[in-house]
């Protein structure tokens, strides 16, 4: 069985939607012993994932497959690229084309030009 053995801390978060919904989440922190922060300052998106400057399209993908809880091997499976292509045009080694991005766009439900 495949699993993913990487779990990565998370220190903070930060909520966003109606008074309601910010209220009723603050109130389940808290419960866990969650320190809350009153911040309306915004992070920029290069502060939180560099590699957003540098690998878009691979930071794109591995975050859509996350999303749709399939492993590398999995999603090779449902398209017929091999496992290690998927990971080298995850971390930018390898460029994804556009007949490859037309293959993962199907296979992960979204829009295969965010891939290019």
């Amino acid at each position: 069985m495949l699993a993913r053995t990487k779990k990565h801390p998370t220190e903070s978060i930060r909520i966003t939607g109606t008074p309601e919904v910010i209220g009723r989440m603050r109130k389940f922190a808290q419960k866990f012993g969650a320190e809350i922060i009153e911040s309306a300052e915004s992070v920029g998106t290069s502060e939180v994932s560099p590699e957003l400057d540098t690998n878009p399209s691979g930071v794109y993908l591995r975050g859509i497959r996350l999303r749709e809880d399939l492993t590398q091997e999995a999603l090779a499976n449902l398209t017929g690229i091999s496992r290690s292509n998927i990971s080298a045009m995850e971390h930018g080694k390898r460029p994804i084309g556009k007949e490859t991005a037309k293959k993962l766009a199907a296979a992960l439900n979204c829009e295969y030009r965010r891939f290019l």
